[in-house]
């Protein structure tokens, strides 16, 4: 870590100096977390300094084309995998644990241990919980709002399994794309959203 740190520092001199160094700062942190980090449990460090097309597409510097974007939000739908017994809506109650929970993809994880969604963090889902955050809109009386359709399930669950193919470069996770959360974990959060009896339809 220290190591990184003394890196970050000497990118940072660089870039305030007058003189220009050509070198791939890039490259050297990926070659410095990769001898500094192993991987351990769910934390693979292939995931840390391995993008895909899509992740490299967002990187980039400037504003992609409408086109880009378009191309991003077509492929990443084409990743998205509905619940195989059609099946959308689970149990509303394991899904408010699981939006209140921040745990996982950590090196202190143990092993099998199961990852939350911490929805909480970006959304307001219920009126009940006071703490939450405003980086995406509230989703309070969401299904009250949009009905029980097959469309709206279907976008829905989109949108929670892979934001991308609904918004490209979207930064919310790639819930079910990255494994973050199995589909038993989307189907209580659907639940959450969706279900009349809901907290967040009340």
């Amino acid at each position: 870590m220290k190591k990184l740190m003394v890196l970050i520092a000497t990118i940072a001199a660089a870039g305030c100096s007058s003189s220009t160094v050509e070198k791939d700062y890039d490259a050297e942190v990926v070659r410095l977390i990769n001898s500094d980090f192993k991987s351990k449990g769910s934390v693979q460090i292939e995931k840390f300094v391995q993008q895909d097309e899509v992740q490299k597409l967002c990187s980039q510097d400037g504003e992609l084309s409408q086109d880009a974007l378009a191309s991003i939000r077509d492929s990443q739908m084409k990743t998205v995998k509905y619940p195989a017994d059609d099946q959308y809506l689970g149990d509303w109650e394991k899904g408010i644990k699981i939006a209140n929970n921040g745990k996982g993809g950590q090196f202190s994880d143990k092993p099998g241990s199961v990852s939350g969604g911490n929805c909480f963090g970006c959304h307001q889902i219920t009126k009940e919980e006071v703490a939450f955050g405003t980086m995406g809109p509230s989703l309070y009386q969401y299904g009250k709002l949009r009905g029980n359709s097959k469309e709206i399930y279907q976008y829905t669950w989109a949108k929670i399994y892979n934001a991308q193919a609904s918004i490209a470069c979207s930064n919310m996770p790639r819930f079910g794309h990255a494994g973050i959360l199995t589909e038993e974990q989307i189907k209580d959060l659907m639940a959450l959203l969706l279900d009349p009896e809901s907290p967040t339809n009340k």
